[in-house]
């Protein structure tokens, strides 16, 4: 590992921020381009152990990974300037979208982008599904496991938290069952070198007080019932079960905004999900379009941009506060974590439930959108969604066609992809009147 300067470092982790489009897999090799090709900061081994604890916890990967690595050049300070500088450009980009959304979404020609924008988001939802799969479907037992979850969710409406959970105690003891042999031959965790930079511990600790205060300030001061304190209740609790990135997690968060808490509608679930995919930085700031609706339709009408404007920040602070606890607190103790053959195993696990979690989303996404009806299914334990088939909206469906066209066939990029269904969308409405 080699010597930087924190001036220089400052630089690159900007640079990063602001070129970090495309979703997790483009931005992690991003940062190995430069990391480790051009700066030679570290590494390949070194860049690819930091990679494989950051996909063990809950939350963006990437972002975590920035936060590591800039943890390891740089302590403290080093693993907070780089966290920070990957969600700082993205944030400001949906904080104003979100804005635009609300004040010109009657508009016809936004009407149109946001409409594009469904399809297209279908589209790199289903693409995340393969690529997910076919990287952590391996051996028998996964694809068990991703199937399982599917159906817990789709099909019997089980929460998201204990599917996850579910997932990883199975991963834990079927480990611990067909293979205690290869276990006790792992090298003993006290054995396993441990990297250590001052003030780590005390600043997992001050993350963690903060963290506390916020939400239990927030119950305090006003009350379960209020809109401020259920954005930090669920978007921390949220943070706490988000392994697998975004789309894995994107299910759970829109299922609640929409059914439990009635934030927004369906639709508009997909709306910011498309906004999050046209800006740098994590797709997880989708919950910060998600915290901005909720706190503008809970507030009156004199202060509903001020309210949207502080829902929107509480939410980015609850959602990626953990993250930095999560580094800061295991970064230290990562061989030792790795060491230990079943809870790797129950985390793989868990990477495999994820995509069906992800098949979950999908499906969720395409019904909401496609279809304006839906009925019930409610017997021998099942509770899920089906649509009416009459009921489906043929400009959208034309355009969800078009879109995995270009993105399966014509292999277009992220942006391209976005950006050509977001002006077909347009067309359309103005087209349509």
């Amino acid at each position: 590992m080699s010597d930087v300067s924190f001036k220089e470092a400052f630089t690159v982790w900007l640079r990063i921020g602001l070129l970090s489009f495309g979703g997790p897999a483009g931005q992690i090799a991003l940062m190995h381009r430069i990391i480790v090709d051009e700066k030679k900061w570290l590494d390949e081994p070194r860049f690819l152990h930091a990679l494989n604890y950051c996909m063990l916890l809950p939350g963006p990967e990437a972002q975590q990974l920035a936060t590591y690595i800039g943890w390891l050049l740089h302590g403290v300070r080093g693993g907070v300037t780089a966290g920070l500088l990957f969600i700082i450009p993205g944030a400001l980009a949906i904080f104003l979208l979100s804005w635009l959304y609300v004040a010109a979404g009657n508009l016809t020609v936004t009407e149109g982008v946001f409409f594009g924008l469904k399809a297209a988001v279908l589209a790199i939802v289903v693409q995340a599904l393969i690529r997910i799969g076919l990287r952590a479907l391996k051996g028998k037992l996964k694809p068990v496991l991703a199937a399982g979850g599917f159906l817990a969710l789709f099909v019997f409406g089980v929460p998201f938290p204990i599917v996850v959970l579910t997932a990883g105690i199975t991963g834990y003891v079927v480990a611990r069952k067909l293979a205690p042999d290869a276990a006790a031959a792992m090298p003993e965790t006290g054995t396993v070198e441990t990297v250590v930079r001052p003030g780590t511990r005390r600043a997992a600790l001050v993350c963690l007080g903060l963290w506390a205060l916020t939400v239990g300030g927030l119950l305090v001061a006003l009350g379960y019932d209020n809109v401020f304190s259920q954005i930090a209740v669920f978007f921390s609790k949220m943070a706490t079960v988000t392994f697998g990135g975004a789309y894995a997690v994107l299910a759970y968060v829109a299922q609640q905004g929409v059914e439990n808490f009635q934030w927004l509608q369906p639709g508009e679930m997909l709306e910011g999900l498309g906004l999050a995919e046209t800006t740098p930085g994590p797709l997880i700031l989708v919950t910060q379009f998600v915290g901005f609706l909720a706190a503008y339709r809970e507030a009156t009408m004199d202060s509903a941009f001020l309210a949207a404007s502080m829902g929107a920040a509480l939410t980015t602070w609850v959602t990626f506060l953990p993250c930095f606890l999560w580094i800061f607190a295991g970064a230290p103790y990562v061989e030792k974590l790795r060491a230990n053959q079943a809870i790797s195993a129950a985390l793989a696990a868990v990477t495999a439930v994820v995509v069906g979690v992800i098949a979950n989303l999908a499906i969720w996404f395409a019904v909401a959108a496609l279809f304006a009806e839906h009925f019930s299914v409610s017997a021998y334990g099942m509770d899920m969604q089906l649509p009416y088939l009459a009921s489906v909206d043929v400009p959208l469906l034309v355009l969800s066609v078009v879109a995995f066209v270009c993105a399966f066939r014509l292999k277009m990029g992220v942006i391209p992809l976005v950006g050509t269904m977001a002006g077909l969308g347009a067309l359309w409405m103005l087209i349509a009147g």
